[in-house]
């Protein structure tokens, strides 16, 4: 399953889709169909021996310079498997090396696929309807916002609206609850109305695992395991946690780095959403049966045009921008036709590539995340060159001019917060500290920090046609949505099927709420850290603090208020640090100290502000006080409520261990 985003400061996480119409105020690059490769752009030859000699080239040393255990590759056209590699090891203690025809990897949300697929065949039977409120399935109810129901289209295209969930996402505890369990102890809050915005849901892909379960008659699992792998000869590939006993031998060990002690297996919680386990060889067989549309080795899992309606039912929100298609989104690339799905647990990371005209397929997993997030960028770069080498394509040449584009840029300046995440429980707090900012340079060029390049420094953005920017050295294309003269939304290619970017509202927008804090900070810690100093300096001066006894209660009042607002905010951080580091903290074990830092916190922020204030009544009511005392009075209780406005605003002042 793909690492939630915000685990990239701790622990990211991710696909999408919304029809927004375009009033006369609106202003967004125009939708555009994939251009067909140029006739004279040809490629490599997609052989085996061509692209055995490149991943020699390519993976050794990516994994050696990132600290990456071991990987899979496959590659795949016109219905055979091309090549299918191991690379490094499938326990480093042991010196294992992979064996792509049986080590099993854990490719995360790519998992996802085999779901959709199953979904996909009970609606061509007629048993589920894409369009149809989806509590017409289940056995509870999934509440309307607007007065609308959520359909599995909605699921399929990541537009169901659901806040992220994160609790027991991914635990080593065998015992976790399983997935049916967990869809209904907690229904995340919906944030967006059904089909407007996008915002991965592993959630939802879960919810419609169910749905499976419950129209079928058959458990998830059994579904899966006779009509997806049985006809596609998968084997050695299963949904079960833990793994069962003759596939145990065969799994890879998980790393974050190579170098690093060796991880437990991964428990799934949204097991629909992830909790695949399979080698290189049987997820060839998987990408051969959908490039095949349904079909493998005269084995057919989906009909022909349900086939090509999973592929190609695009909803799109930032045009031209790659879209959401029935559970698999777009990675065009070169002007080519392609479709797939990322995929991450805390230590697998994996993708998945059709290039649809072109009859081929790319497959890659590992098994650690590597030094600074390797794996995500070598699985990236891995797929680019794939493409750049056998299917090449002509880059967009054309140019906005410098004094528009400069224009331009400036409307995109300012906070954005991602679609995906958690906006009604305290993790929205993560999403806070996680907001994207978007400036722009001395030639008016944007500047996003957060979107590097592979040598780590931010991509460089060219307008090429109005609001719509491509990376000058890569592939990666930016584009907004501009509503009279200022940009409400925007996404870059990689995430826009299933993440937009939107403008916070004020009461939550980091641009203020960011300075403010950090000045607020400032003064608590000074208050607190000058307190004894203060008293130290008087005794060794024989000075008195001559204040009658009701100020010099206030004063203390004062101090010990803004000692409790910062002793609020660490244990918060240290609560939040300890789950979003290790997600086994994410389980109920840890629920007794998201209670305690609740009370804390409440205590800590009301308590902390109202003793400021009772100093700030007794400086300013009593007589001679000076000014240095009065002014400062007013700046702690204005820092104090700061991080009031802040706890309330991301929900570190209140209750519950749903999230």
């Amino acid at each position: 399953m793909k690492k939630l985003r915000w685990l990239a400061a701790a622990l990211v996480a991710l696909a999408n889709f919304s029809v927004s119409a375009q009033t006369p105020t609106e202003t967004a690059p125009a939708a555009a169909a994939v251009t067909p490769p140029a006739a004279e752009v040809d490629g490599v030859a997609l052989t085996k021996t061509d692209v055995d000699a490149w991943l020699d080239g390519f993976m050794p040393h990516a994994l050696a310079t990132g600290d990456l255990a071991g990987a899979v590759v496959a590659v795949v056209k016109d219905g055979q498997i091309v090549t299918e590699r191991g690379f490094g090891y499938a326990d480093v203690e042991k010196k294992k090396p992979v064996d792509p025809k049986l080590t099993l990897f854990r490719p995360g949300s790519v998992s996802k696929l085999v779901t959709w697929t199953a979904v996909m065949q009970l609606v061509e039977q007629g048993k589920l309807d894409l369009d149809a409120d989806v509590n017409k399935y289940l056995d509870f109810t999934i509440p309307p916002r607007a007065g609308k129901p959520i359909t599995l289209r909605n699921i399929m295209q990541h537009t169901a609206g659901f806040e992220e969930q994160v609790k027991s996402i991914i635990t080593e505890d065998p015992n976790t609850p399983g997935f049916e369990e967990l869809l209904k102890r907690w229904t995340p809050t919906r944030v967006f109305d059904a089909g407007t915005t996008p915002a991965y849901s592993n959630y939802a892909t879960s919810l419609a695992g169910y749905i499976v379960q419950r129209v079928s008659g058959e458990s998830f699992y059994d579904y899966v395991d006779k009509h997806i792998f049985a006809p596609l000869d998968m084997k050695h590939s299963t949904f079960r946690q833990p793994l069962p006993k003759n596939l145990e031998p065969l799994m890879a060990t998980g790393y974050v780095l190579a170098s690093g002690e060796a991880k437990k297996f991964e428990i799934v919680g949204p097991a629909p959403a992830g909790s695949l386990s399979s080698p290189g060889e049987e997820m060839a067989h998987f990408m051969i049966a959908h490039l095949q549309n349904g079909e493998y080795n005269g084995n057919r899992i989906l009909r022909e045009e349900t086939a090509k309606q999973m592929h190609d039912s695009p909803l799109s929100v930032l045009p031209p921008l790659n879209r959401m298609e029935l559970g698999f989104f777009e990675t065009n690339i070169n002007g080519r036709e392609v479709i797939g799905h990322l995929g991450d647990t805390q230590n697998f990371h994996t993708s998945l590539h059709l290039f649809l005209k072109e009859n081929a397929g790319l497959y890659v997993s590992f098994n650690s995340a590597g030094k600074e997030g390797a794996a995500h960028h070598t699985r990236v770069a891995l797929f680019r060159d794939f493409a750049d080498r056998y299917f090449p394509g002509p880059r967009a040449d054309t140019r906005v001019d410098a004094a528009t584009a400069a224009q331009h840029a400036k409307t995109l300046v300012g906070n954005w917060v991602a679609s995906r995440g958690s906006q009604t429980n305290f993790l929205s707090a993560v999403g806070f500290f996680g907001q994207t900012k978007v400036g722009v340079d001395d030639k008016g060029a944007l500047v996003i920090a957060d979107f590097k390049g592979l040598n780590g420094l931010p991509l460089k953005w060219v307008e090429t046609a109005p609001f719509l920017w491509q990376d000058a050295n890569g592939h990666e294309r930016l584009a907004a949505k501009v509503v009279d003269g200022r940009a409400v939304r925007f996404s870059i290619d990689f995430e826009a099927p299933f993440t937009v970017f939107d403008r916070p509202d004020f009461a939550q927008n980091g641009a203020w709420l960011v300075p403010s804090l950090c000045l607020s900070l400032g003064v608590l810690l000074l208050t607190v850290v000058f307190w004894p100093v203060v008293a130290i300096v008087r005794r060794r001066y024989g000075a008195r603090l001559d204040l009658p006894r009701p100020a010099l209660q206030a004063y203390r009042a004062g101090k010990i208020g803004a000692l409790l607002v910062l002793l609020g905010l660490s244990v918060w951080a240290a609560s939040l640090v300890s789950m979003l580091s290790d997600l086994n903290n994410t389980s109920s074990a840890f629920d007794p100290v998201l209670r305690f830092a609740q009370v804390f916190g409440f205590l800590a922020f009301v308590g902390g502000f109202a003793l400021t204030l009772w100093n700030l009544w007794a400086v300013w009511r009593g007589n001679g006080r000076r000014w240095p005392a009065k002014v400062w009075s007013v700046l702690l209780v204005l820092s104090a409520f700061i991080v009031l406005w802040i706890a309330f605003a991301f929900h570190l002042i209140g209750w519950g261990a749903n999230y």
